[in-house]
């Protein structure tokens, strides 16, 4: 039987214009002479919709953009053909810068804040949201949000959701997640890494069974309904009501972390659209991930690694 993909749409609040480049030293003091900047569209929502396409499939970024950068990261994102609904932002898109040091292979990432919201822009934003999700289809809220917005602003993107019958796919950081994980959102899926989820539980979770227990708490206090903890080489933790997995991380070189979290939920969401099932979903995600590593600077994943490492990505249940 022949599934029909459901629709994706990704939210950016606060994109970015990546600029990656390489210096043979980082030192203070002198001018440190660098190699010509690659450019690329960054933000985690957009990153998402990237490595989506990438992935071979499509989702639409609904990306906040202003000035002449929003403009240049316009200009990209229509370059590799990934369907943006450009959101008229309250200033000018922000620059990310990462440098890469030769003598050690170390990367130096600095992150500007992006432009000020108001709580006008915010409202804006949540009704352009609404407008576009597609009725049963998949909503993907990731990356940083800008100053001024709520704490709480993904449970209301959730109560907006609500009536449209998009599931909310959410991988938020900082205040903005714990606000999200003392509520009851409902969100369909709530993905952190293994320290924001130490922050969550106040307590260290060394093992993967105590990863899954914080995972699991969040799914009964309905937080969301399906919680993934990334733990790094050792894989990552999914949990809902019905299950809780685990999923192992390939051995690959590793030439930049930048850009795995996005190829991770790209492969996720990319297969949860195509019908398959949380198992299948994980491998994909896992190996999406593990494949951006192999990449460098802010590179993403790319479809033939990905596809190679998929079978080394081994999902196997965990007993509570």
């Amino acid at each position: 039987m022949i599934r029909l993909m459901q629709e994706i749409l990704t939210l950016t609040l606060n994109p970015a214009l990546d600029l990656a480049s390489e210096t043979p030293d980082v030192r203070p003091g002198p001018k440190l002479r660098c190699t010509a900047p690659r450019r690329d569209p960054g933000g985690g929502g957009i990153n998402v919709a990237r490595a989506i396409h990438r992935l071979g499939g499509t989702a639409r970024a609904l990306a906040a953009l202003g000035g002449p950068t929003g403009a240049a990261l316009h200009d990209l994102l229509a370059a590799e053909g990934v369907p943006l609904i450009a959101h008229p932002a309250p200033g000018d898109t922000r620059q990310s810068l990462v440098v890469t040091e030769a003598a050690t292979d170390a990367q130096y990432r600095f992150i500007l804040p992006g432009p000020v919201w108001s709580e006008g822009d915010v409202g804006a934003f949540l009704d352009r949201a609404e407008r576009e999700a597609p009725p049963g289809g998949l909503v993907v809220l990731s990356g940083s949000q800008p100053p001024g917005t709520p704490d709480d602003l993904t449970a209301r993107l959730a109560a907006r959701l609500a009536g449209t019958g998009a599931r909310l796919i959410a991988d938020i950081s900082g205040a903005a997640l714990m606000a999200t994980a003392r509520g009851a959102s409902a969100l369909h899926l709530l993905r952190m890494d293994a320290a924001e989820a130490e922050e969550i539980a106040g307590a260290p979770l060394p093992t993967r069974e105590d990863s899954a227990s914080i995972a699991r708490t969040l799914v009964a206090r309905g937080v969301a309904r399906q919680v993934i903890v990334a733990r790094g080489a050792d894989g990552a933790i999914f949990a809902s009501a019905e299950a809780c997995l685990h999923v192992t991380a390939p051995e690959v070189p590793v030439r930049s972390k930048t850009g795995a979290g996005d190829s991770f939920v790209a492969g996720l969401t990319l297969s949860l659209a195509r019908g398959e099932g949380a198992p299948a979903a994980l491998a994909h995600a896992s190996a999406a991930a593990s494949a951006a590593v192999t990449t460098p600077a802010t590179e993403l994943c790319e479809a033939a690694t990905t596809a190679r490492l998929r079978p080394l990505c081994e999902v196997t249940p965990l007993s509570l």
